[in-house]
């Protein structure tokens, strides 16, 4: 089980695959697993980098104030220690976050961003979701929160039930405070003026009731050259909700730059 202590915590990632590198970074309240049908299915032709960010999955869960900036060398510690120097950037929602900051500051590095949400900004009302979640009362909240990034109805079926309640296999040994300090990271940095100088390749995909939509057009609108795909009967995190499409919007991108690496 690997792990990178560069910037202090210990972040656990898996690493699958060969070839060129594809770094995956998943969405509050989610872990690594968010990612699992790209896992499999882009590490049939990459190396697949799949980060828990501090206070998920395998990492140390950081209940002191950081920033997104902390996250995002988070994942450079990760990829120093793979010995990756460039890569493709998939990122939902924080991750998205985190992948948009890592093309802004380190555009010599990051050949492709793919930013599922797509926001330049965090959430307006932070303190609020904060509140919602309590150690007492962990899973069912992580549960709430989950419903509210997905379409409606998708938590109620057999597939969608299944699938979310992994994230609250082991939430007695979740940690509260350092889950509401990484939603307090997203929305202390704006990145919304630097838009214009976002040169890396740039895909934003958002699900029919994604509460990041308006926000991801906006992003399309304000980089230069950045494409937009929308996934119908989708929310938030449309990656576990409907692989495939994500599949048909990310594919062509990559074919389009040279990127792609399959048949």
């Amino acid at each position: 089980m690997p792990f990178s202590k560069r910037t202090g915590p210990r972040i656990h990632y898996e690493v699958q695959g060969q070839g060129p590198a594809i770094v995956l970074i998943h969405a509050n309240p989610f872990d690594r697993r968010l990612w699992l049908y790209q896992a499999a299915r882009y590490s049939v032709f990459y190396r697949v980098i799949n980060v828990d960010l501090r206070a998920y999955g395998h990492s140390d869960r950081v209940e002191t104030p950081f920033t997104l900036q902390d996250l995002k060398d988070d994942v450079r510690g990760v990829m120093a220690c793979e010995g990756i120097d460039k890569a493709i950037f998939m990122g939902v929602s924080v991750g998205s976050g985190v992948s948009m900051l890592m093309a802004l500051d380190h555009p010599e590095v990051t050949q492709a961003v793919v930013l599922v949400g797509g926001s330049s900004d965090g959430p307006r009302n932070v303190e609020n979701i904060v509140a919602k979640v309590r150690q007492e009362t962990l899973g069912e909240d992580l549960m709430a929160l989950m419903r509210s990034y997905t379409a409606p109805g998708f938590a109620d079926t057999r597939t969608g039930g299944w699938l979310l309640r992994q994230f609250i296999d082991r939430a007695q040994d979740q940690s509260a405070a350092a889950i509401a300090q990484v939603f307090r990271a997203r929305a202390s940095y704006d990145m919304t003026d630097r838009l214009g100088s976002l040169h890396v390749p740039t895909l934003v995909v958002n699900g029919e009731f994604d509460n990041s939509l308006e926000r991801g057009r906006r992003t399309v609108a304000m980089v230069s050259g950045a494409r937009h795909a929308l996934l119908p009967g989708t929310g938030h995190a449309c990656v576990i909700e409907d692989p495939e499409g994500f599949d048909a919007a990310v594919i062509p991108f990559l074919h389009e730059l040279g990127l792609w690496q399959g048949p």
